[in-house]
């Protein structure tokens, strides 16, 4: 028996007896690889029904009827204060909301413009620095407005878009700002770099470390001088881990890759995968979302068929949507949704950009082992996990979006 194997079955023993019942025997197995920990799950869970964890709601924040101060448009990001505030950025009103730790409206920062401390069209998300300071993307205006907890503007760095196209920003609970960086093709500019880049940025902007690199996605292109979507394509997968490590994997298979601060892979975490067929009735559900979708925005009828025949489809759905990293430093992976099993009334405001991920959950321990699956709310997408609570929209049956906070029950002490 490999050591590793060993120590996963001593493990078991112990937490058996801790107890005082027989725990359930991990039917996976641990290899080692050149030093990596290779954790072969099968689809058997740990949990059982007494030791399940559950998710209950806790906090809902949000208004359909005239309650401005309480109503999203487009909710872009949330950060939670140490002081148990929640920060909001609404993209539709384009303006950073507070409410207190039980969801009371506490304030406002920003505000549509161009000034110092106003947003443009899309800002976001909103991201928590050292000491409770908040930064806020605006790619249209090029810059990170920064404010302290008070709410006042602290000034802003720029977004150099020739440093590549920042895609995707996330932080630490310690504050640890990360951003994912695209190189821009620029006309008679040498040919670019197919990876992108997640750094760590300092207060100023500027790039500090880099976590590692990644191949650059897939679903958006405009390889053949046209844009083209190609939807269930396989992408790259990143989250951090409280420690400003990389969670990594290509969603093609079910294999996530855990990396160190300084860079090193040290475990592998897979789990049997059967590839689901994308039928032509999930192709007719997403484009006519999309085409209802452009219809909204004002899109010209004459330019939604042009579009509706840039989008292509992969053979097979990906193994997993996304993952984030867990309380306990636990590992979430979010499963694909097919169009086609909503009802009828969910197809009808079915989103693209929202809803392609589904509320079950397979969930990992520490060590990378299958602890069994969650399922979330419908229309809830996570987005922070503060110790046993995680944070995310929730959008209803008439797409109206809400701050849900959720508590997760069940969970051992750590």
């Amino acid at each position: 028996m490999k050591r590793l194997e060993y120590g996963a079955l001593l493990l078991a023993l112990v937490l058996g007896c801790a107890t005082g019942e027989a725990a359930p025997q991990w039917a996976g197995s641990v290899t080692d690889s050149a030093g990596v920990a290779i954790v072969n799950n099968t689809t058997d869970e740990l949990w059982t029904d007494d030791t399940r964890w559950t998710v209950t709601v806790e906090l809902k924040i949000g208004s359909a009827e005239d309650e401005p101060d309480y109503q999203f448009v487009q909710i872009a990001g949330i950060a939670v204060g140490s002081d148990g505030r929640i920060f909001v950025m609404d993209q539709g009103a384009q303006q950073l909301r507070v409410f207190t730790a039980d969801g009371t409206f506490d304030g406002a920062m920003g505000g549509p413009g161009g000034g110092p401390g106003e947003f443009g069209a899309g800002a976001g998300p909103v991201l928590l620095a050292p000491g409770d300071t908040l930064l806020v993307p605006d790619l249209q205006q090029q810059r990170v407005n920064r404010y302290a907890p008070d709410g006042t503007s602290l000034g802003s760095y720029s977004v150099i878009l020739t440093d590549g196209l920042p895609l995707r920003w996330e932080a630490t609970p310690s504050g640890t700002i990360v951003n994912q960086l695209r190189p821009l093709a620029l006309p008679n500019q040498p040919e670019v770099d197919s990876m992108d880049l997640i750094a760590v940025r300092d207060f100023d902007g500027s790039v500090k470390d880099t976590l590692m690199r990644v191949p650059s996605g897939k679903t958006f292109s405009f390889a053949s001088g046209a844009p083209e979507i190609r939807f269930f394509v396989a992408e790259p997968v990143w989250a951090l881990t409280p420690e400003t490590g990389v969670l990594f994997g290509v969603n093609d298979e079910y294999r996530i890759g855990v990396y160190s601060p300084d860079g090193n892979l040290t475990r592998v975490i897979t789990k049997p995968f059967a590839p689901m067929a994308v039928s032509e009735d999930d192709q007719n559900v997403l484009l006519d979302a999309m085409e209802r979708l452009w219809t909204e925005a004002g899109v010209p009828p004459q330019a939604i068929g042009q579009l509706r025949s840039a989008i292509k489809f992969a053979d097979d759905f990906p193994a997993y949507l996304q993952f984030l990293s867990g309380p306990q430093n636990t590992v979430w992976v979010q499963r694909m949704l097919a169009p086609s099993a909503l009802s009828a009334d969910a197809q009808e405001f079915f989103n693209p950009q929202q809803d392609l991920g589904s509320s079950e959950f397979d969930v990992f321990d520490a060590e990378g082992r299958y602890l069994g699956m969650l399922t979330m709310p419908d229309r809830f997408s996570p987005l922070l996990f503060t110790g046993d609570v995680v944070y995310g929209i929730w959008r209803d049956e008439l797409d109206v979006q809400y701050v849900v906070r959720l508590r997760i029950g069940g969970m051992p002490a750590a």
